[in-house]
């Protein structure tokens, strides 16, 4: 599948609490700042389809806040569920922006969040 490098925000620009929720070619992302770097997964729980951009990012990993299932955002792998992985986005910092890679095909209905 053949992605795009979308702008995200300025790295010096990012926010202290470490995480940016932003719709870049259709997709809905949510981008996290760890020790490791930046990080851009779906902005979509894969149990109940909600934006995981509402939750909290502890030790690495974003808490679904509508019934606490943990992703790492590092590997979007579910922590302690049997619930599906996370997509992933690849993100680089270009000239002092953040950018991440979406497919130029539009996310199915699987992978859009449900507004609550």
């Amino acid at each position: 599948m053949k992605e795009s490098w979308q702008p995200l925000i300025a790295q010096d620009e990012f926010p202290e609490e470490g995480k940016v929720a932003a719709r870049l070619g259709g997709w809905h992302v949510l981008v996290v700042r760890d020790d490791d770097g930046f990080h851009a997964v779906n902005d979509r729980c894969t149990h109940q389809a909600s934006r995981l951009s509402g939750g909290k990012i502890r030790r690495g990993a974003v808490m679904c806040p509508l019934h606490g299932a943990r992703f790492e955002v590092a590997t979007g792998h579910c922590i302690g569920g049997a619930y599906k992985d996370l997509r992933r986005f690849p993100v680089r910092v270009e000239g002092g922006m953040i950018e991440i890679a979406v497919p130029d095909a539009p996310p199915a209905m699987d992978e859009i969040p449900v507004t609550v």
